[in-house]
């Protein structure tokens, strides 16, 4: 399709550009600048509830949720509407038991936990776990959205690339933790705008809400209730609400990224606001790339683009409907852009504030004598520098992995599972020590990524991800050729590589059909069960753990959520 974008549309989008990048000039000379680490990476330990909040729906929500989502709900079904369930799982147990522990001790590197309770082998692992999948998943974060954008909107594939990359690796840089919560903050309102364009519009031309609602109950995509109990089948009830929970527990209770800034938050009880204040956009945010999908549907029904060949990937569904039905509105195309690559702002300038974080604070301050807060803010701007620089060259070669960008969005899940485990074991296990936790760790990781891996060589059956039909009855062009649903990014485990010359045995129709969704539940849960047994095969009865390092309801609630530490 060729380019569609007019100066007005490209204006937006550098208008979402240059005020993130004001914003961290603004922040680096404010209040004397950011002049010691605990200002660069922690804000100072003064941000309020709201801010924080806007900040963690907006980094959770990628550019890969922005084009992924409805592509989801347009193949599969409104069933994603379910994981607002999770999020309310996700954001009860992060305020109630892994938050408490980690602000009671004042933070600012998830793995300082790791040395506290366990030992220095135990944080470094966990550090250098997270490093790893951060890398990968953030240049994925870069690239993939940019190339749907390029190949349907005709956006200059690697100038985007690179100015978001720039934009991003500028502010973080500059400002610190405050630059990249309120640049985060315009940027969800930004991808709420977005959205709501596509929605508004297709409602005008289809003619209302309700006919949209009609096609998607006739075309099957309104069943939302599959209480199936099979583990295999890709999205049930059961899947998306408890797989679903282990997976963004491991992103909201303890991955870095997220949990830098309630940990930011000047008391606690801002802190656990800010979580409960994000479940309501985390709602608006999956509820309007749901309606998204729904549109998709409603104007695509009778015609699909990709089984017509109009676009070459499901990723490329949302900005050709931008591109067909707001083009005659001059700006609107270049805000679902932005919309887009707002989300890839947000998710990738946490990431590297988060990198910058856990390299000071594991990596570089253990092995400096003393160091003083300037030394340890110019380490802190200097990290964040070199991790955007990195991230920009991760995309670069993401470019060139073809099928393996599936791979790599899979060790993101792969490594979150094992690591939720570990600090559960921390934080609910007493009798947990640092051998039996290494050695869980080790076995939580290693058992889903064979699962992770096997699933890609031999891909469940199509009777076990029930997708739902498309239709090209009203297209004049049509591909004659076998549909592989294998380029959604969302869809973790579908196939990168073909096995049809395999016989496939019971272990590939089963256990590596196993939903995406458990693969974080089978890591943790593993990674907890073998902790538990070596610790306790290995004197972890014997062992005293001080409390502060556990949950402890009882001195959470003497303290009180209004006390700051």
């Amino acid at each position: 399709m060729s380019n569609s974008m007019s100066v007005w549309d490209y204006l937006v989008f550098l208008g979402m550009l240059l005020i993130s990048a004001a914003l961290g000039i603004y922040y680096a000379l404010v209040d004397g600048g950011q002049s010691t680490a605990t200002d660069f990476l922690m804000a100072g330990r003064q941000l309020s509830a709201a801010p924080v909040a806007l900040s963690l729906t907006a980094s959770f929500m990628s550019a890969i949720t922005v084009l992924g989502t409805p592509a989801e709900v347009y193949r599969f079904g409104a069933i994603f509407l379910l994981f607002g369930i999770t999020y309310v799982l996700v954001v009860v147990i992060t305020s109630e038991i892994y938050m408490p522990v980690f602000y009671r001790l004042g933070l600012t590197s998830t793995y300082e936990y790791l040395e506290l309770r366990f030992n220095k082998q135990v944080r470094l692992l966990g550090t250098v776990l997270f490093i790893v999948q951060t890398i990968l998943y953030t240049g994925i974060v870069i690239y993939a959205p940019a190339l749907a954008l390029s190949q349907v909107t005709g956006f200059e594939l690697w100038g985007a690339v690179v100015t978001t990359g720039v934009v991003c690796t500028f502010y973080c840089s500059l400002g610190g933790l405050r630059a990249v919560v309120w640049t985060d903050v315009i940027q969800a309102f930004i991808m709420v705008a977005g959205f709501s364009s596509i929605i508004i519009q297709t409602s005008n031309l289809q003619g209302g809400l309700k006919t949209i609602i009609r096609h998607a109950k006739e075309g099957g995509r309104l069943r939302l209730w599959d209480f199936n109990p099979s583990p295999l089948q890709r999205h049930t009830f059961w899947t998306i609400t408890i797989g679903g929970t282990f997976t963004w527990t491991s992103i909201y209770g303890v991955n870095q990224s997220q949990v830098q800034r309630y940990l930011a938050c000047k008391t606690r009880f801002q802190a656990k606001l800010a979580l409960y204040l994000n479940l309501l956009g985390l709602w608006i945010i999956l509820t309007c790339a749901v309606f998204c999908g729904l549109s998709l549907y409603s104007v695509y029904r009778n015609c699909d683009p990709w089984t017509s060949h109009k676009i070459s990937a499901p990723d490329q569904l949302m900005p050709y409907l931008a591109v067909e039905i707001l083009s005659d509105h001059p700006g609107l195309p270049g805000l679902f852009v932005a919309c887009a690559y707002s989300g890839t702002l947000s998710t990738v300038s946490s990431s590297i504030n988060a990198l910058a974080a856990v390299t000071v604070e594991d990596l570089i301050k253990p092995h400096l004598n003393s160091p003083s807060q300037k030394t340890l803010s110019l380490f802190s701007k200097g990290t964040s520098l070199f991790y955007g620089i990195l991230c920009i060259g991760m995309a670069a070669l993401a470019s060139l992995m073809g099928s393996l960008l599936q791979a790599a969005l899979s060790i993101f899940g792969m490594i979150g599972g094992p690591l939720l485990g570990l600090f559960t074991l921390g934080i609910l296990n007493p009798f947990a020590n640092s051998l039996g936790s290494f050695i869980g760790l080790i076995s939580g990781f290693s058992f889903s990524m064979w699962i992770g891996v096997g699933a890609h060589f031999y891909p469940p059956p199509p009777e076990r991800m029930l997708p739902l039909p498309l239709s090209v009855a009203n297209c004049t062009v049509t591909r004659s050729t076998h549909l592989d649903w294998i380029r959604f990014p969302e869809q973790l485990f579908l196939m990168p590589w073909r096995s049809n010359d395999f016989k496939r045995t019971p272990v590939m129709d089963n256990l590596y059909s196993l939903s995406y969704l458990y693969l974080s539940a089978l890591g943790t849960l593993t990674t907890v069960f073998v902790g538990t047994i070596f610790s306790l095969l290995t004197g972890g009865k014997e062992q005293h753990v001080d409390s502060k390092y556990m949950l402890n309801v009882k001195e959470d609630m003497t303290l009180g959520n209004f006390k700051k530490i």
